[in-house]
């Protein structure tokens, strides 16, 4: 899953992709902000992503798209 993160002040939008299930990742963000802790995340190599909850602008979670490579032929 592809998550992106508005962060207060922040020029710029954290990306990252993940691997937890849409539910899981749900329920993770809904507990750090319900809580007023900090959302960790971790990504598919391996990194983590510590964002206070109360800097948090928005979050985005969007199924990863595969671009396909090549022509189409039309007929």
């Amino acid at each position: 899953m592809e998550v992106k993160i508005g962060v207060q002040y922040a020029p710029r939008e954290l990306v990252l992709e993940s691997k937890l299930s849409p539910k899981d990742l749900s329920e993770t963000i809904e507990q750090a902000v319900g809580k007023g802790g900090v959302l960790r995340l971790e990504d598919e190599k391996g990194r983590q992503v510590y964002i206070p909850a109360e800097k948090i602008a928005y979050v985005e979670v969007a199924a990863t798209n595969v671009r396909s490579v090549g022509f189409t032929v039309d007929s």
